[in-house]
């Protein structure tokens, strides 16, 4: 029997909700309680670790074979993307400064909500009633945790709401653009073309918004080195958190990521809370477990039309 469990599969779910908790938790540290208010630079970090860490992953480590830019045109496209993919997760970094993680996490429950609306808009692409009825209670949970949220900040909440939103439309612009057999990357090689374009273009805007960045990374450092590490480790995490994503999806079925997806946002929630003591309500945490429950049934009526 001790043969019939797979332990491979179990280390990988628990490296991924390690990786996903992790990062999140450690931004939410550095950006709001540690005082190091650059959200652009940091996802510049962990630009800068996707860019080496995939590039080591794939072309050393052979996690998955390397695939090629075929043409200029798919080129563009990936530059599209790499765009569209820094944009949400800066707005992600930025709100983190504004809003608890719970909080965080609720909102970001809604991404079925914004993917859908975006494939009708882009693709025309209409699901079956009964799944637009299960995302009343994906939005209508948010409506509610957000009236009864104790640390509710405006332009934290827009930021939130934005990335969502950008997540989403990436999604669906990544259907659109990489549709064809010849132009489909994995979700691996994918992250290794975008993440050096995401590099370039957070360059110059990180000098720009936040030209003082490095004058105060170094002035930290040499106070306490501990934010060299904080900065290595969590640009690590962040590339951990692609791999394992991929690695979950490969050895697990369509059904069983979702579940363990929706499992994880509110396994965050119990965390950062425990961590970071954020006040709570009892109509907060209502209002978002009714949006993870409105997340469950879209779930299970996608795999339904299936």
């Amino acid at each position: 029997m001790k043969n019939l469990v797979p332990w491979m599969t179990i280390w990988i779910v628990i490296s991924w909700y390690g990786s996903n908790i992790g990062v999140l938790l450690l931004n939410k540290y550095l950006l709001s309680n540690y005082g190091f208010k650059y959200p652009i630079f940091l996802t510049m970090c962990h630009m800068l670790a996707c860019s080496l860490l995939s590039y080591a992953a794939i072309a050393w480590a052979k996690v998955v074979p390397m695939q090629s830019i075929g043409s200029k045109k798919q080129f563009f496209k990936i530059t599209g993307l790499s765009l569209v993919f820094c944009f949400s997760v800066v707005l992600g970094n930025v709100s983190l400064r504004y809003l608890p993680v719970s909080f965080n996490q609720a909102i970001g429950a809604t991404t079925p909500f914004f993917t859908a609306i975006f494939a009708y808009l882009m693709s025309q692409k209409r699901e079956a009633w009964i799944t637009y009825v299960t995302l009343i209670p994906v939005v209508a949970g948010v409506i509610i945790a957000s009236g009864a949220e104790p640390s509710f900040n405006l332009f934290g909440f827009v930021m939130c709401v934005s990335a969502t939103a950008a997540r989403a439309f990436k999604s669906v612009l990544q259907a659109i653009l990489l549709s064809s057999e010849q132009e489909k990357l994995n979700s691996m090689n994918l992250l290794m073309y975008m993440a050096p374009i995401a590099l370039a273009i957070l360059l110059p805007t990180t000098l720009l918004m936040e030209g003082n960045v490095l004058g105060v990374t170094v002035a930290l450092a040499r106070k306490d080195v501990k934010i060299v590490y904080y900065l290595l480790f969590n640009s690590s995490l962040a590339y951990l958190v692609n791999l394992t994503n991929f690695l979950v999806t490969k050895h697990t079925s369509a059904l069983t990521l979702q579940v363990l997806g929706n499992a994880k946002g509110a396994v965050a929630v119990v965390v950062s809370i425990l961590i970071f003591r954020n006040p709570v309500s009892f109509i907060g945490m209502l209002g978002y477990s009714l949006t993870v429950l409105g997340v469950v049934l879209y779930s299970e009526s996608k795999q339904g039309n299936k």
